[in-house]
């Protein structure tokens, strides 16, 4: 879920970014501090906005930065156990899917695909049924959170997801079942 923080933080304007406008070099740094980080209690910092500079600033002696009071709001993606997801495939391997939600990725294992047993076909690069079911990258898929490992670095954070509980899967897969049900009705008329 995403989510919007109000805070606060001391920064150190460098005198290198003293010939900047205030806001502005105040702002990229926060920026630069916050932006794609992620932080266990809050999720993962998207964006930072509305830059709002206290008083005055103040001067350590022998320091040559200037100290400053801000406040702003940080845009924050933090996933839970249980929330529902429209995402997309973003790559197939032998032992599931990854699939973005929001900013992150995470991992879909093969048995998580569907109640059907899926395997992995070298040819075509998806996942696939004996029945003909497939996952392939590139689909748009309605997904569940089902673990959640935040970490200091997108590589390290771990999210599980699954497609097993009735209504997720494959978009694809409740068209060609309403065609499928159209078609078997058209035939008995």
């Amino acid at each position: 879920m995403y989510y919007e923080l109000k805070t606060e933080d001391t920064v150190r304007v460098p005198p290198s970014m003293l010939v900047m406008k205030l806001n502005d070099a105040i702002t990229k740094i926060l920026r630069d501090k916050y932006e794609r980080r992620i932080f266990k209690e809050l999720g993962m910092i998207i964006a930072v906005e509305d830059v709002d500079v206290g008083e005055q600033g103040i001067v350590i002696p022998g320091d040559g930065g200037i100290y400053y009071k801000v406040q702003f709001n940080a845009i924050s993606f933090l996933p839970h156990v249980n929330e529902v997801y429209t995402g997309q495939v973003r790559e197939i391997v032998e032992f599931g899917a990854f699939a973005s939600i929001g900013p992150l990725d995470g991992l879909i294992h093969i048995s998580q695909i569907g109640n059907e047993k899926f395997f992995y076909d070298k040819k075509t690069r998806a996942l696939s049924t004996k029945r003909g079911r497939s996952l392939k990258k590139g689909d748009a898929v309605l997904l569940k959170v089902s673990t959640v490992s935040l970490k200091g670095t997108t590589s390290d954070t771990k999210i599980g997801l699954t497609m097993r509980s009735d209504g997720l899967g494959v978009m694809r897969w409740d068209k060609e079942k309403r065609e499928a049900k159209k078609a078997k009705r058209e035939a008995k008329k």
